[in-house]
């Protein structure tokens, strides 16, 4: 059985950091592309960053410099290390992973196609 555990979020002020992490179970977990994607109140999932089982990373354009998403092939854990926070940033993030080990050809951000999904941990910015 696949399991996902999201845990690091919090709140912050404006400029902080957080560093989230993903400890992952019930997968071969370094043939599986990773992401994370985040959902605000009201509005619609949004990708944020993947890596796929090489190590190669990318990321939505909205956090593009600010954010750093890294894998532990030993830990079986992904992390996203958020600097530079803004409200904006303000979401429940999701852990999920992609059976392909490849990113998406056509969506910054993203593995192909999520096959499975993290319960979520919330990240607050204020001002």
């Amino acid at each position: 059985q696949v399991q996902l555990v999201e845990s690091g979020g919090g709140s912050v002020k404006v400029g902080g950091s957080l560093r989230l992490s993903c400890a992952a179970s019930g997968l071969d977990y370094s043939s599986f592309c990773m992401g994370w994607f985040r959902q605000a109140p009201g509005k619609i999932r949004e990708v944020v960053a993947a890596v796929n089982s090489d190590g190669v990373t990318t990321f939505a354009d909205s956090v593009k410099g600010r954010f750093t998403i890294s894998r532990d092939h030993a830990k079986n854990t992904l992390h996203l290390q958020m600097d530079s926070l803004q409200p904006e940033d303000t979401a429940m993030y999701y852990c999920a992973a992609d059976r392909s080990p490849e990113l998406s050809a056509v969506v910054p951000g993203s593995c192909y196609q999520y096959n499975f999904w993290g319960q979520g941990t919330q990240v607050t910015v204020s001002s």
